[in-house]
């Protein structure tokens, strides 16, 4: 009992060093896991206590321990296949029997964990390759957008650009007899579509402001196509303001649906003559201001209707009337002054655009324009301008003044 219980003691008293030590090894060395190995070391341990116990004299039985313990070496390095072949028709047979049964399991667990890592890296592989493509069209679409962007930005440039060089000079404004005249527009970060021209011809007075719907290239291009078809008929000598805005309409009218788009604009157009304007086509209110000033509002609604929208607008032109003494002026404008949001994003408003022009009245129409926009400009703040900001003041000269 004293030999047995020292190799007992050899073998398990340190099985935290020997054990693990050893089935670390066989870890490494196989494609066994640490707890698998771990095991394996444990029956190989008691295989050499049956083989250094005194009580095992028979031949047979220590063949047959050397056999297991041999075997039991081969599994630990990974030979899954390898079975103890001990027929002692007693305990180490039945033991033997376990250690093959356990080992079977174990090279079938080891086939299922490796068909779980090769589907496993199939799967992985194939999302790997589906996330490459993925970016691949993510990095294409990133260059076609920005390469979009660049032509869309240059054709808005243009486009912003042609509403800037048609519209009047200060020269031109000056060279109209009679009026003071001046104007101002300033475009959005987006081209939008605002309208205004002053127009001579043969002594007559032409001057226009509207607005077109939405901002971008076609708002934009509406804008130019307005202000040629108003020159052409001006210079054409129609003088009809039915006829002048019906025509226009139906020209503004076929090129929209040319363009498969759905753009329309309000428009209002003065002629002036003598000190007397006529007034025809629907905008934003025309702000009348006299000579001490006293401001006047003038609704356009019933004055014309949404120019480009229907072929035929002739039976909703009306025209209005408005004489203009020395001192008195009128005040046109978009919505781009009215709808200008501050930071708490509450609107400029018409109220405030008559105060301003009123207190200034008794300066130039020019200084009158630039305590307006001055004014809008402190309104809004550090506020991104998302509309454009028209605006034409012109007064009646006085007959001194005309005669300088």
């Amino acid at each position: 009992m004293t030999g047995h219980a020292r190799g007992d003691d050899a073998i398990y008293g340190s099985a935290g060093e020997s054990q693990a030590s050893q089935a670390e090894v066989w870890a490494k060395q196989s494609p066994l896991s640490l707890s698998a190995a771990i095991a394996l070391q444990r029956e190989t341990d008691f295989l050499r206590l049956l083989k250094s116990t005194p009580a095992i004299t028979n031949i047979r039985h220590i063949n047959g321990v050397g056999k297991a313990q041999l075997s039991a070496s081969r599994v630990g390095r990974g030979e899954l296949d390898h079975r103890i072949d001990v027929h002692t028709g007693d305990e180490l047979e039945a033991l033997s029997d376990e250690f093959n049964s356990t080992t079977a399991k174990l090279k079938d667990s080891q086939a299922n964990l490796e068909q779980k890592v090769e589907a496993r890296t199939a799967e992985l592989t194939q999302r790997t390759g589906e996330l490459d493509q993925a970016n691949a069209l993510v990095t294409a679409l990133n260059a076609q957008l920005q390469s979009e962007n660049l032509r869309m930005g240059s054709e808005l440039d243009v486009t912003r650009r042609l509403q800037l060089m048609l519209l009047p000079g200060a020269a031109e404004l000056q060279s109209v007899e009679g009026l003071d005249i001046a104007g101002h527009m300033q475009p959005a970060v987006e081209v939008g579509g605002d309208y205004y021209d002053v127009l001579q011809h043969q002594g007559r007075v032409k001057i226009g402001i509207g607005d077109v719907t939405g901002h971008g290239l076609e708002s934009g291009v509406l804008m130019v196509m307005t202000q040629a078809i108003v020159r052409a008929l001006l210079t054409s000598g129609e003088t009809d303001p039915v006829r002048f805005l019906s025509t226009l309409n139906l020209a503004l009218f076929g090129n929209v649906q040319r363009m498969g788009g759905d753009k329309n604009l309000t428009l209002c157009l003065l002629d002036y003559a003598d000190g007397e304007v006529k007034v025809s086509g629907q905008h934003e209110e025309m702000i009348v201001v006299r000579k001490g000033g006293a401001v006047e509002r003038v609704d356009t609604i019933d004055l014309g209707f949404l120019v480009g929208l229907v072929d035929d607008i002739s039976a909703f032109v009306g025209q209005a009337t408005v004489r203009l003494e020395p001192g008195d002026g009128i005040v046109l404008y978009t919505d781009g002054i009215t709808e200008a949001e501050n930071m708490a994003g509450k609107q400029y408003g018409q109220a405030r655009l008559c105060a301003v022009v009123s207190r200034h009245w008794s300066e130039s129409a020019e200084a009158i324009k630039d305590a307006v926009v001055s004014d809008v400009a402190a309104y809004i703040g550090s506020q991104t301008v998302y509309d454009d900001i028209t605006l034409v003041v012109l007064k009646q000269q006085r007959k001194n003044a005309l005669a300088a």
